[in-house]
């Protein structure tokens, strides 16, 4: 059953181009993911789909509702993380509870929210004396207060340190595990590739790649990489004729061989018959950032 269908959709600012032609669907019940590079279009299509931004192409559909028409009904039954800037910095995580709950026909009681998200202990405490962590948990809690059947999460862990971030992927998994559906929009592939049924890459305002974190990178071709330090009088081109083989990267002193099979075999080898076995010669498999620098390239955005 999907939850969302979106076809063809198209918006522009003026001259330009944000969306030009994205189409997907999201299952109920899956994390669905949604990454790019700055500017390639997906804060705009999430915009859409809750209703803050108007078309001027394609259908949207979120739980049969259309975002622009039936705004306010979708709205009850649609969570949305929060951003700073919304909450006070002198309200007590209490107060933002009760006073968010006001804003729907039906809620949760906020009390086992609390509890539910570690966040019983500061229930006095004031929004700017939450550490990252505690912040973005209550983000949670206060989209989960009218009991939403889809979740929209936008760069729910930038800025938080390792302990935080992984604290709050177990709270992304834990509403999934609720039967809701979410859509995560994150620059971080490694938080898509954890979390994520499915991802969407999303460049220039089309969606150049769709599927499972795992068959975007099986789909990649030449998955694994052996990686070393060379020396002085190697040539990296000596290894291109071995079995498996697709590329050869030189990044300074360090070798990047990438291919499939038996490669690191293969390399060992090649590097022994040369006298050369390097200390800190080791293997990597491609993972969802290799699959989005190789659809989306390497130069950066602004």
């Amino acid at each position: 059953m999907n939850v969302i269908e979106v076809q063809h959709l198209r918006k522009q600012y003026g001259a330009v181009t944000a969306v030009a032609d994205i189409s997907f669907t999201v299952k109920k019940g899956e994390i669905f993911g949604i990454v790019g590079p700055n500017g390639a279009g997906k804060t705009t299509t999430v915009e859409t789909l809750i209703g803050l931004r108007k078309p001027d192409g394609g259908t949207v559909q979120v739980l049969g509702f259309n975002p622009q028409t039936d705004a306010s009904e979708l709205r009850q039954r649609i969570g949305i993380q929060l951003q700073q800037a919304a909450i006070p910095n002198r309200m007590k995580v209490w107060e933002a509870l009760d006073m968010y709950a006001t804003f729907y026909d039906h809620t949760v009681p906020w009390e086992p929210l609390l509890e539910q998200w570690g966040l019983a202990e500061k229930r006095n405490a004031t929004f700017s004396k939450l550490s990252g962590g505690q912040k973005q948990r209550l983000f949670i809690a206060l989209a989960l207060l009218n009991d939403p059947e889809v979740v929209f999460l936008d760069e729910l862990t930038t800025g938080l340190d390792p302990q935080a971030r992984h604290a709050t992927w177990d709270a992304v998994r834990a509403i999934r595990d609720q039967g809701k559906t979410v859509i995560l929009v994150t620059h971080f592939m490694d938080e898509a590739q954890e979390l994520a049924d499915r991802v969407a890459i999303i460049d220039k305002g089309q969606v150049v790649a769709l599927d499972t974190p795992q068959g975007l990178i099986d789909g990649l071709g030449g998955n694994n990489r052996v990686r070393f330090t060379s020396q002085n009088g190697f040539n990296p081109e000596d290894l291109r004729p071995l079995s498996g083989v697709t590329q050869i990267e030189q990044q300074g002193k360090q070798v990047i061989v990438h291919g499939n099979g038996a490669l690191l075999v293969n390399v060992v080898l090649a590097l022994s018959q040369q006298n050369f076995i390097p200390t800190d010669l080791h293997s990597e498999r491609a993972n969802l950032e290799d699959v989005f620098l190789s659809l989306t390239g390497r130069t950066v955005r602004v």
